[in-house]
């Protein structure tokens, strides 16, 4: 490999990365890490649980230190450097040391800029009062803790629903907070759609913790002398006023671009840096990989902002690679994600319903609730699973679950399938290890791969849980087929009752003229009535996902 000089603007995932795989694919070449802050390589995705108390050592979320990238891969590691302009004619950099106040051009051969994002922080009155945190790198826990320590913290707001501010829920619970957690739009955790982010606000509520949905922050204001000693209070859009001792303000992030504007550098239409299938900006052998950038998505061929260290990383051994005489192309990104809220699970990959409908790209789905492993042994748990694909031919086009175990594993198996390629049809013969503390003959990704086969096939139809309030009872017959002690806990209005052992006795009783919609509690039983139904000449669906998927639903936070 040829010698050349290497500047890499920013640490963490994908510049870290990139700056030691350089090195190994050439020992002779000048590699430089700036970082304008104290910490070069840091687990910013473990900043929350640093905070609860999880991760008790603050080193234990560093990474990497610059002793270390130096004695190890022999890299020139400078923090406390905040770069501060691009000069692409002449290939060097403007450097400020932040500790000395020096200023000094850097030239380079090639430029990394692993320049990340930024706290997404609105225009709201107030936004900035003390005692308000965003969650963004080490820095911001140990004020976060400092705050904590010095002031009588009793109640905490979290303005912002997405996976920092989850995560904060759960860690500020872990202290004994009254917590709080405000979201603008109709739910939680945006890359799920609705009803599968409902188990989160059902989770929520029974864990203590009182959620707010569609109701923005209008104001923060500072209290008065003869008010509780809290960092603000919170006006709401709908009147209501909240006292808060610590805010946490996890609006989201958006790239930061900055930097690569000094430098004539391309932006693109979603707001991060443009760059191409190799990862070059416009500019020549400038290159930009991480949260800054923009990606396809590579379900809906959109361009994207996906801020996750797991791409990062890929990113930035492409990067390095492609420095030193590959062609290696970043295919983009399937937005794999996983989040722990309490005893819940909840991880999504590829597209959700509602980008689906919003581009127009035609799809179906189906619901189910299998086990996270054989029933027969002990703590099985039931996973609330929705996949998408496309109708006609059973393509994957997207997968969310969430439940209390099991949930991480078939998430990953939906993923793999989905950079495959596979159909629905090719899930149902996925061959997954098997034990009873692990899983069971059918997984659920096989019970998946079934359950949506039969929809493309046209085997089986599928009535939603949103249809059912729209239902007109003149055409349409809603069949409840679980057991009685099943019922009397709980059924969905204007449904009759045949419990399934006795449906081949009394289907008679069911009009040939209407439609049928049959649920039980997850939908297995309600399949078993359907077929038998739809033999006796009946025109009967299934509701997806049954009694559980329409129940979360109705459940409010």
């Amino acid at each position: 490999m040829s010698k050349r000089k290497v500047l890499i603007v920013g640490g963490v995932a994908g510049g870290a990365t990139a700056a030691a795989h350089a090195r190994r694919l050439c020992e002779e070449s000048e590699i430089v890490i700036f970082e304008r802050g104290p910490y070069v390589s840091f687990a910013n995705c473990g900043l929350p649980y640093y905070i609860g108390g999880e991760i008790v050592e603050k080193n234990e979320l560093l990474v990497q230190t610059p002793e270390g990238l130096r004695s190890r891969f022999n890299l020139d590691v400078r923090v406390m450097s905040e770069v501060l302009e691009i000069d692409s004619k002449q290939k060097r950099i403007q450097v400020l040391n932040r500790i000395s106040g020096d200023k000094y051009w850097e030239t380079y051969d090639d430029l990394i800029l692993s320049i990340g994002s930024r706290p997404l922080l609105p225009p709201i009155p107030g936004i900035d009062l003390p005692g308000h945190f965003t969650v963004r790198g080490i820095p911001d826990v140990e004020a976060i803790n400092e705050w904590i320590s010095k002031n009588h913290v009793r109640n905490a707001v979290v303005v912002g629903g997405g996976f920092i501010g989850l995560e904060m829920v759960e860690q500020l619970c872990k202290r004994n907070f009254n917590v709080v957690v405000l979201e603008a739009l109709n739910q939680l955790m945006a890359p799920l759609d609705p009803e599968m982010a409902a188990w989160l606000h059902q989770e929520l509520k029974a864990q203590g913790v009182d959620v707010f949905l569609e109701n923005p922050v209008n104001r923060f204001d500072t209290p008065r002398d003869d008010e509780h000693a809290c960092a603000s209070i919170i006006q709401l859009k709908n009147g209501i006023s909240l006292p808060a001792d610590l805010v946490i303000l996890g609006l989201g992030v958006r790239p930061e671009t900055s930097l690569a504007e000094t430098g004539g550098i391309e932006i693109g239409e979603k707001g991060g840096i443009k760059v191409d299938s190799h990862l070059r900006t416009n500019k020549p052998h400038i290159w930009a990989i991480g949260d800054a950038i923009e990606v396809r998505d590579c379900v809906t061929k959109e361009w994207t902002l996906i801020p996750l260290a797991g791409p990062a990383n890929r990113q930035g051994r492409i990067v390095a690679e492609n420095i030193y005489g590959s062609s290696m192309k970043y295919q983009g990104t399937w937005g794999t994600s996983i989040l722990r809220l309490f005893d819940l699970t909840a991880a999504c990959t590829g597209a959700n319903e509602k980008n689906l409908r919003r581009l127009n790209i035609p799809h179906d789905s189906v619901y189910l609730h299998p086990a996270s492993h054989a029933t027969y042994y002990p703590d099985a748990h039931r996973i609330a699973m929705k996949v998408l694909f496309d109708p006609k031919t059973g393509k994957l086009l997207g997968a969310q679950a969430v439940g209390r175990d099991g949930v991480d594993k078939r998430i990953d198996v939906f993923a793999t399938a989905l950079k495959a390629g596979m159909t629905v049809h090719e899930l149902e013969d996925i061959e997954l290890a098997y034990a009873p503390p692990f899983g069971s003959a059918k997984d659920p990704v096989n019970l998946a791969g079934m359950v949506a086969q039969h929809v493309v096939h046209n085997d089986v139809k599928n009535a939603k849980w949103n249809e059912i309030d729209k239902l007109d009872s003149n055409k349409t017959v809603l069949l409840d087929v679980r057991d009685k002690n099943e019922r009397d806990q709980g059924y969905i209005p204007k449904s009759i009752h045949i419990p399934l052992p006795e449906l081949r006795e009394r289907y008679s009783e069911l009009p040939l003229e209407k439609e049928i919609i049959v649920y039980c509690q997850t939908g297995q039983r309600s399949y078993f009535a359907d077929r038998f139904l739809a033999q006796k000449g009946y025109n009967v669906k299934n509701l997806s996902g049954s009694y559980l998927t329409w129940k979360t639903v109705q459940i409010k936070p």
